[in-house]
């Protein structure tokens, strides 16, 4: 697995350098966002970025990213002195899958570092107990259309948004959509169970990993941005106040 450090203090890269390669892993450091863009970003499965550096900084870098739909699926950590829940929004917002706060932690870092692997490579959503023949009928009512493949669901298309569970794609109007891991994990279960109200602690448990800390508020964030991309179908993924979230016609 290649990781992508960036930062520009050269001492940071070296320790998180050691400390990753350490675990395994083949990691590549850069300087400055500039530096990092030309580099073969699609070519990673994981980028540690810092915010606060000269010229460009990681929140712009990202968006750069997340603009581009040959890197927006590569998973993004911040790395960043800047405290405040506002700032861990704002990384959220534009599609960071974790947060990490200097000083560093480690033990930390490798932690959150496998998690995130963990469910962009390995999302296993096998403790959540499906009837598919209730699902099924659930899903008849409210006009979702799945394949399925040994037994297993393997997509999920409702009018104009299609789910491929096994390459892990989707696609809006038969163009690209560009997710990151976690909000196609919530469209995911959204539709495999229609009608259905998942509460926060539901959403945390099925689509994050068990051993990272993440506030409800993040959960909220990742809807308002699921919905903001699936289009005219935004207003579908439904509030139930003091209840949870459901998609429904």
């Amino acid at each position: 697995m290649k990781i992508l450090v960036v930062d520009d203090e050269q001492d940071i890269c070296e320790i998180l350098q050691y400390n990753l390669e350490t675990e395994g892993y083949e990691v590549v450091t850069a300087n400055s966002a500039e530096e990092a863009l030309e580099l073969p970003l699609q070519e990673y499965g994981l980028i540690l970025l810092d915010v606060m550096m000269d010229e460009m900084s990681g929140f712009q870098m990202a968006r750069k990213m997340k603009e581009n739909p040959a890197t927006s699926p590569i998973p993004i950590i911040f790395i960043t002195a800047l405290d405040g829940e506002d700032n861990m929004v704002k990384g959220l917002n534009i599609g960071a899958d974790d947060y990490i706060a200097k000083p560093l932690s480690m033990k930390e870092v490798k932690a959150r570092v496998r998690a995130v692997l963990r469910r962009t490579f390995a999302i296993d959503h096998s403790s959540l107990t499906i009837d598919h023949s209730l699902v099924q009928k659930e899903a008849d009512a409210n006009n979702v259309q799945w394949s399925m493949f040994n037994g297993q669901c393997s997509k999920i298309c409702y009018e104009g948004i299609s789910l491929d569970l096994n390459a892990k794609r989707a696609t809006l109007d038969g163009e690209h959509l560009s997710l990151t891991k976690l909000e196609y994990e919530i469209l995911s279960l959204l539709l495999q169970h229609p009608g259905k109200v998942f509460s926060r602690e539901d959403l945390l448990k099925y689509c994050w990993p068990q051993d990272v800390l993440v506030l409800d508020r993040t959960v909220d964030v990742n809807i308002t941005r699921l919905r903001k991309k699936i289009g005219r179908y935004g207003q579908q993924i439904k509030t139930r106040v003091g209840y949870g979230y459901c998609f429904e016609k």
